[in-house]
């Protein structure tokens, strides 16, 4: 049996890249009052990029719709292109958001 190379995976590409989106827009908005919450994304994946090797993350708003901000995203390794696509958030109001996510936990547990 012959084990994968270590690389970069999506799942944390994506996490990634969701951070550099609110790092982007948090200056912009109310927080920690009103705050984001990612709600698409749609990325390609192309390039492994094996550890030790630095990711750069571009982030740019496209379109405003009220409540709701896409993103364009791409990210580069030292080498390649290793992903590009797109990212959707909306801004929340944090308290609300929270109370609704909680209400929800206690519905779980009872």
């Amino acid at each position: 049996m012959q084990l994968m190379p270590k690389v970069f995976a999506t799942g944390f590409l994506v996490g990634l890249l969701e951070w550099a989106c609110i790092e982007a827009v948090n200056p912009h908005i109310e927080w920690p009052t009103e705050q984001t919450v990612g709600t698409h994304i749609n990325v390609s994946h192309c390039a492994a990029t094996p550890p030790g090797l630095e990711v750069c993350v571009n982030v740019k708003l496209t379109e405003v719709d009220g409540r709701r901000l896409v993103f364009r995203v791409e990210a580069n390794d030292e080498f390649d292109p290793i992903c590009s696509g797109s990212h959707e958030r909306f801004v929340v109001n944090a308290e609300k958001f929270t109370a609704k996510a909680f209400a929800k936990a206690q519905k779980n547990a009872g």
